[in-house]
């Protein structure tokens, strides 16, 4: 937006390219006095307005400047606060992710630990179900062998008796063996014819 001043002298600026050139002249024109003196006497009008006006903006200006930098000053002051704040969030984002990382490695441990456990129990239950099967086997073996040996030694009994009988026998076939073949022999019975 131009001022009253520029507006006044675009106006004589037109008013001198509007005019007629001199005879023989390339340089002078003919001016209308009255016109040119009127431009003049509204330039002169308009400038001690536009004189007070700049100067009320120049001795404003330092309040201007003064609240410009307050207002900077705040600008600033609230970015560094805003900083401030993401700073701190983005610490405590870390704090997070070293609380985080370490609540998963305690986790970790746990679950190992307890694993550990967990393998090492089931570990001395199966040697124990081991130590009782073979407890258990054993007994069964001890059995068996108990069964087997007082089998033999009845069996042996069994075996000796029979022998003792067979000895009987054979001794009395051996009593009766002479006697039988002192008799004489019978006669056959004849045969019917």
């Amino acid at each position: 937006m131009s001022s009253k001043i520029e507006q006044i002298i675009e106006e004589i600026e037109e008013y001198i390219d509007g005019c007629k050139p001199q005879t023989l002249s390339k340089t002078n024109i003919i001016v209308n006095k009255e016109e040119i003196e009127e431009l003049l006497r509204e330039l002169r009008m308009k400038t001690p307005e536009e004189i007070k006006r700049y100067q009320k903006v120049l001795a404003n200006r330092d309040a201007i400047l003064a609240d410009a930098q307050a207002k900077a000053d705040a600008i600033i002051k609230e970015a560094n606060i805003h900083t401030t704040e993401l700073i701190n969030e983005h610490e405590i984002m870390q704090q997070a992710y070293v609380q985080a990382n370490e609540i998963m490695a305690a986790a970790e441990a746990e679950a190992q630990k307890r694993l550990d456990a967990a393998t090492i129990e089931a570990n001395n239950f199966r040697m124990q179900a081991m130590r009782y099967t073979d407890d258990m086997l054993g007994n069964l073996q001890n059995l068996v062998r108990q069964t087997m040996e007082g089998h033999a030694a009845r069996y042996e009994s069994m075996m000796n008796s029979l022998n003792n009988f067979n000895e009987i026998l054979a001794s009395n076939r051996a009593e009766l063996g002479p006697a039988i073949t002192e008799q004489p022999e019978e006669e056959a019975p004849e045969e019917d014819q």
